[in-house]
């Protein structure tokens, strides 16, 4: 899984903080947690605020 696998990402982001407001994560958080994921094989360094708000919003809308 890579930064751009938003929906893939969404799921383990559901599946690990099922009792989040993704609308209270900070942009730092929600990287370490993306990071974290089991299958996660990205580098910090291919991750922007852009893409960081595309998880977001497609993690307010999975909701």
């Amino acid at each position: 899984m890579r930064w751009t696998d938003t929906y893939e990402i969404v799921d383990g982001l559901i599946e690990a903080h099922p009792d989040v407001d993704p609308l209270t994560v900070r942009f730092t958080d929600l990287m370490a947690w993306v990071m974290a994921l089991p299958g996660f094989d990205d580098v910090e360094e291919n991750c922007s605020e852009r893409i960081l708000e595309a998880i977001q919003m497609t993690w307010i809308d999975e909701l």
